[in-house]
């Protein structure tokens, strides 16, 4: 596959990219995240696995603004983003790919992902952008046309990601990206994933895949009822019991 044109990958577990201080989020008297606390550092791939329902999406949506924390911090890059606004924190190069990818179903291929460059300045630079999607998503540039509703569910995934790329994040979250997607085009998937990590892209991965989350990161977390109850690598967390049998499904 063709270079991906990105910046310069930094080194794998480097400085603290993004830090999550004891965040408590409610939805009115319901506390949904109960003092989480996680880090993500630079040139990662960081997971959070549990249950429906544990406080993963819900942990994504307060990093990237769409929640306020009731209380404690967010930090991306040493500047608290905890009080800024959702399109503020894009502009800071913070990508998010939201559950259920949420194309605009009506406007075509092009115009989704140029939508995806809304903070951006240079509108008349994105070519080198819609270049570096299409590498990655071929299908996209045979549908650039295309309404995005017409698309597959694995198209608009891509789609999705490809939209969050339009900003040039330098932290990318992604929420479940597997979902309903047949096991060839989840497989593609995370290949891409991968990819974009290689290319400079951190990333924050929740995915209801366990295991393939798990192989693929350098750390994860595990939330039960919006609290953690186990961190460490990836590797050492597909070997724990616990995490075996509650969610590989292995006794």
């Amino acid at each position: 596959m063709a270079e991906l044109q990105a910046d310069a990958a930094p080194a794998r577990g480097g400085a603290p990219l993004l830090e999550v201080g004891d965040i408590h989020v409610f939805y009115g008297s319901i506390e949904a995240v109960k003092g989480v606390s996680l880090e993500v550092r630079a040139g990662q791939i960081v997971t959070l696995i549990g249950a429906n329902g544990a406080g993963k999406t819900t942990t994504l949506r307060t990093i990237s603004g769409l929640l306020r924390p009731r209380a404690g911090t967010i930090r991306f890059e040493g500047a608290r983003i905890d009080d800024l606004p959702p399109h503020r924190i894009v502009g800071l190069r913070v990508g998010h790919v939201p559950e259920g990818r949420r194309v605009f179903a009506r406007l075509t291929v092009r115009d989704n992902l140029t939508l995806g460059a809304f903070t951006r300045h240079d509108a008349s630079e994105l070519g080198p952008d819609f270049d570096r999607v299409f590498r990655l998503f071929p299908v996209l540039e045979q549908r650039e046309r295309q309404a995005a509703g017409t698309l597959s569910g694995g198209e608009q995934q891509m789609l999705a990601i490809g939209r969050a790329l339009m900003s040039r994040p330098r932290l990318l979250m992604l929420d479940e990206p597997s979902m309903g997607l047949a096991p060839l085009v989840v497989e593609r998937i995370f290949e891409t994933i991968a990819e974009i990590n290689r290319s400079g892209v951190t990333v924050l991965l929740v995915e209801q895949n366990a295991h393939l989350a798990l192989a693929l990161a350098d750390h994860g977390y595990v939330l039960e009822s919006g609290r953690i109850v186990l961190a460490d690598t990836g590797t050492a967390l597909l070997g724990d019991a616990q995490v075996r049998k509650a969610y590989l499904g292995e006794d």
